[in-house]
């Protein structure tokens, strides 16, 4: 029998790079999650340990609160099977379907890895870089692990509070055009909440739409549309990772975790390939660093020195349907007939785009006086590095 488990905690563990048994069995963490994941997490860990009884007794328990969790339903066949043979494979029952099998191993291996390597204490998305005042919550995904993560704001310090199993698109990350099965990647924003009884129950129990394409998108010629968060059929727990059309899928009790801390319009909502983990000193840098490009600008455009305030924007530049040059001629004739301007900026949010565009949006309270204007506008910047710079590429009302 022990050697029977030994070839199933292979097959579930060791089959992630540098992951060993003994490494599993030894991590001493406790079940985390919500109450399905944690009793998963704790049959991981008696698998790790060789206790056959004790394992199948915790996916009992998750069977009899969520009968409709497959996972669940294969782990148990497994360890049942691991008391009479050896197991070539995970899911290694007879005529079981291929892909579906294929897709539960997957699902699998996601959760281990994802319990295995969790974030440390010190360690913040660089994508983070500050919240604003009346930004509850923010999500992470990373689709590589199928993961998000939600971060509580402490101060605009964002501070980890739970994570979650998730599905993307059938095709991977990286959408680029509508119908190509992919989900997004980017800095966005929960826009609606779309409730259950509205929606089929492909659905589950609810869905979040957020706002893709946004401006950079666009700018990219990324197209599509209905980007959701959403949950899953009644009679499913969880979908596998790669299984929707381009949405972030949780199971139903995850979604409504996750509805009690979102924000329509508020909560932003970053999609990674792979999260990039900064430790809180080098984040802190980061951040103070941004902020200071930031208050550089504000401070040209009070100073009304028209040139080097434009110096701020990129040849690229483009909003509202005007471009640089464009811009700038508006800027210098509207300049030209003050004899003050005072600028403040406050409730600042600062998102590092993902990917290998050094992208930061930034959103911001803006309060312009002058001799003879004044208004109070949300706004949102794009700002692009180019070279050593930091650079606008776009700006307009948030």
């Amino acid at each position: 029998m022990q050697r029977h488990l030994a070839i199933l905690l292979l097959l579930l563990a060791i089959a992630l790079p540098g992951t060993s048994a003994t490494a599993l069995a030894k991590t001493g963490k406790p079940a985390s999650g919500s109450p399905p994941e944690a009793l998963l997490n704790q049959a991981f860990d008696e698998i790790a340990r060789q206790r056959l009884d004790t394992a199948l007794g915790y996916i009992d328990e998750l069977l009899r609160i969520r009968p409709n969790f497959r996972l669940a339903h294969m782990i148990k066949g497994d360890l049942l099977l691991a008391r009479a043979r050896p197991l070539a494979a995970v899911g290694d029952a007879p005529n079981a379907p291929a892909d579906r099998i294929g897709d539960l191993r997957e699902e699998a291996l996601a959760r281990v890895r994802a319990y295995r390597e969790r974030p440390g204490a010190d360690q913040i998305p660089r994508y983070l870089l500050q919240l604003r005042p009346d930004q509850k919550h923010a999500f992470v995904v990373d689709t590589g692990r199928s993961r998000l993560y939600v971060f509580e704001n402490v101060g605009g310090r964002p501070r980890f509070v739970s994570d979650y199993y998730i599905s993307q698109g059938k095709r991977g990350s990286q959408k680029l055009r509508e119908g190509d099965q992919k989900t997004p990647i980017g800095v966005y924003h929960v826009t609606a909440s779309l409730p259950k009884k509205k929606l089929s129950d492909f659905y589950g129990a609810g869905a979040f739409p957020i706002n893709y394409p946004n401006e950079w998108d666009k700018r990219q010629g990324r197209n599509g549309h209905g980007i959701w968060l959403h949950g899953t059929p009644s009679d499913t727990f969880s979908r596998p990772p790669r299984s929707s059309d381009g949405c972030v899928v949780l199971s139903n009790q995850d979604l409504d975790a996750l509805a009690k801390r979102l924000q329509i319009g508020l909560t932003p909502v970053i999609i990674s390939e792979q999260i990039e983990w900064l430790r809180a000193a080098d984040w802190d840098t980061e951040r103070k660093r941004l902020l200071g490009v930031l208050e550089r600008w504000r401070a040209d455009w009070e100073s009304r020195d028209t040139e080097r305030y434009l110096a701020h924007y990129s040849k690229r530049f483009s909003a509202n349907g005007q471009d640089l040059a464009a811009w700038s001629r508006h800027k210098r004739q509207v300049n030209a007939g003050k004899s003050w301007i005072k600028v403040t900026v406050d409730n600042v949010g600062l998102f590092r785009s993902p990917g290998k565009d050094e992208v930061v949006v930034v959103n911001f309270d803006q309060n312009y006086r002058s001799s003879n204007l004044s208004n109070v506008m949300r706004k949102r910047q794009y700002w692009l590095r180019e070279g050593a710079n930091w650079r606008i590429i776009h700006e307009g009302s948030a």
